[in-house]
């Protein structure tokens, strides 16, 4: 085993990270919809994120992470860069521990996004979009005050914290034989392989994310990381770039990933607003609307999907969807 592998987190990672949310994340609910079933020929069980803590999935990672550090490397304060919900996660879960959290954020993130990091505490520090502008942004920050980074996917602890996500969808419906996810920087996807892959090896583990950001399609076939393009796409929280840890464990767990259009996302986001009543945000529709589309063909099977998050600012979603 090398070094690297080494650094992979594993399962017995994904219960520490549960011994350690217990009483600090909500235990999300599941939910079924006759109405989906219908159009999918599936049977399938949504997994809550949108209801946990800082209305994303992100909380667990961070939570995890923050949780694992030792008192005198947390004393430091906490950086971290995201376009939203990780740097919600990480203020928050900072907090709760008494800790200083700086969020390096895009100057194009949602109104709603950088309000909610301010308001959780966190302080916010401003920058050019693009992943080598937030992290050159971090590095500075790191070298003038001294903070420990807390990455917002590429790290064992946080895909195991968002492993735990998977793993309760599994204690609460075993006998899936197909479980998705989104894609953008790998953290979710990799956590979820690993949970899924332990309780049933047999089970397909399926990521989705946009056609107009597949980067993570194009590497899944390629064997290698390539490049985020430079594109728009409504699901603006699966922009990122896989990350060294992340696409190891996509290559070895990962059974497929399949892309969508952009009016799939945006038809499939309205949908489980009209016909589940929850909101939930573009980036968590697109493996349902993989489904929809037809990007993978599940009919007859349980299929879980994990809805990641719920933080839409809904009248940029209405004049984007226009």
């Amino acid at each position: 085993m090398t070094e690297f592998d080494r650094a992979l987190p594993d399962f017995r990672d994904i219960e520490v990270a549960a011994r350690r949310l217990d009483g600090q994340a909500h235990r999300t609910p599941v939910l079924t919809s006759s109405y989906f079933n219908g159009v999918t020929g599936a049977e399938l069980y949504f997994k809550c994120e949108n209801f946990q803590k800082v209305g994303a999935f992100k909380f667990r990672g961070a939570c995890n992470a923050i949780g694992a550090l030792s008192a005198e490397v947390a004393r430091r304060g906490i950086v971290t860069h995201s376009s939203g919900n990780h740097g919600q996660a990480v203020a928050l879960a900072a907090a709760m521990n008494g800790l200083k959290a700086v969020v390096v954020m895009p100057k194009d993130s949602a109104r709603v996004k950088l309000d909610a990091v301010r308001g959780y505490g966190g302080e916010v520090v401003l920058c050019e979009p693009g992943t080598a502008n937030r992290e050159a942004t971090v590095r500075e920050l790191i070298d003038r005050y001294g903070y420990h980074e807390i990455p917002p996917y590429d790290h064992p602890d946080i895909i195991a914290g968002q492993g735990t996500a998977a793993l309760e969808l599994l204690q609460d419906v075993p006998d899936l034989d197909v479980i998705m996810a989104p894609v953008g920087g790998g953290g979710l996807i990799s956590g979820t392989a690993i949970a899924a892959k332990h309780h049933n090896p047999d089970i397909r583990v399926i990521a989705a994310e946009p056609a107009n950001a597949d980067d993570a399609a194009r590497s899944f076939r390629s064997g290698r990381i390539e490049p985020a393009a430079k594109t728009h796409t409504i699901a603006d929280g699966l922009r990122a770039t896989l990350g060294t840890l992340t696409f190891a464990v996509i290559q070895r767990h990962v059974d497929e990933i399949v892309t969508v259009s952009e009016q799939a996302i945006i038809d499939t986001t309205r949908a489980v607003w009209a016909r589940m009543k929850i909101i939930i945000e573009p980036s968590c529709a697109v493996p349902l609307a993989a489904l929809i589309e037809g990007r993978y063909d599940a009919r007859g099977q349980k299929v879980g999907i994990i809805l990641t998050g719920g933080n839409v600012d809904i009248d940029q979603f209405v004049a984007a969807s226009r």
